[in-house]
């Protein structure tokens, strides 16, 4: 077994284990994750579930899906730095889908009430869970990532409909980010913050 702190809290885990996947077995639900879904491979793309981990005094922060406990760590899940790491995300991710209610009820959720990047909406944010649920899962591997840099897309060898899609909709709904879209009262694209005001008490308190 695996000794170390995650906000405060001293806990085990066998080898092997992921951060993320610790603390959720302990209850601990400050991390969100969009790119990552058990059952599939970790991809580790999105990076929303960045946590700060510390380790002979210094401190570094990681994405928690893809880091393996190690023995004496500390984990901090909602610090003021991590915080602040999930809001550039948050932002970067809507500047590529601001329509998307999931990013829209994030962007409440941590406060932001404005976006500091240029927004091209791209309708995806490339994490990739379709490509792993369609290889992973259903077995046939109809769609892969095309392109690198500002061009990746996500489509069909050629973007002629592949013989292998059984049209099973299984893409469509993993989908972290076309599953619903924002009808908040600002025009598409704002940040609608719909959500901001009805949020009473804050669901990721800061635990610094």
């Amino acid at each position: 077994m695996v000794n170390l702190i995650i906000d405060g809290q001293h806990v085990q885990a066998e080898e092997g284990w992921t951060i993320l996947e610790t603390a959720r077995y302990y209850g601990i639900d400050t991390i969100p994750t969009l790119c990552y879904r058990e059952g599939l491979t970790t991809d580790s793309s999105c990076r929303l579930c960045v946590v700060e981990i510390i380790s002979r005094g210094r401190s570094r922060l990681s994405a928690s899906c893809s880091y393996p406990v190690q023995e004496g760590i500390e984990v901090r899940t909602n610090s003021r730095r991590v915080r602040q790491a999930r809001k550039i995300i948050i932002e970067l991710l809507l500047a590529s889908c601001p329509n998307s209610k999931t990013l829209q009820c994030l962007a409440s959720q941590y406060g932001i009430k404005e976006l500091r990047f240029k927004v091209e909406d791209r309708g995806c944010i490339l994490c990739g869970l379709c490509v792993r649920m369609c290889k992973e899962q259903m077995q046939a591997g109809a769609i892969g990532f095309f392109n690198r840099g500002v061009d990746r897309r996500v489509a069909m060898p050629f973007h002629v409909r592949s013989d292998v899609c059984r049209e099973c909709g299984a893409c469509l709904y993993i989908c972290p980010v076309c599953e619903l879209q924002c009808r908040g009262p600002r025009e598409p694209g704002d940040l609608c913050n719909g959500c901001f005001e009805a949020i009473r008490i804050d669901p990721f308190p800061s635990r610094d």
